[in-house]
């Protein structure tokens, strides 16, 4: 294993698991840690954004790239993480259960959109 794929592993692992350690505490009013969770979130969000600036550079390439392609693929990726999280909340928080599921595939398409975005369709 190179360095770069065990440094990536380690990193995205820790910070995946304190964002939904955090979403958990945040989403479930049973639990009653709803500060102590948006705290948490935020620090596994900072330690993902972390893990892709250290593996870009690691690949020998710039940190951030700024150009259309770029800037909407991020806006698409955003758009389809909090439709989904609006799903997720309407269902699991709200007790909207055939709405929320129905605005959550909704932002499943719009994220499964992004693979061939990226990728390119050959």
């Amino acid at each position: 294993m190179k360095k770069k794929d065990f440094v990536t592993l380690i990193m995205s692992t820790v910070g995946g698991i304190l964002f939904a350690l955090g979403m958990c505490m945040a989403l479930l009013p049973e639990w009653g840690a709803m500060t102590q969770g948006i705290v948490i979130g935020a620090v596994g969000a900072v330690i993902l954004l972390a893990m892709l600036i250290v593996r870009r550079k690691m690949d020998g390439k710039p940190a951030f790239v700024f150009n259309g392609k770029a800037i909407g693929l991020t806006l698409l990726g955003v758009a389809g993480a909090i439709i989904l999280g609006i799903g997720m909340c309407m269902t699991m928080v709200w007790g909207m259960m055939i709405p929320g599921i129905a605005i959550g595939i909704v932002g499943i398409v719009a994220l499964l959109c992004l693979i061939p975005a990226v990728k390119g369709l050959k």
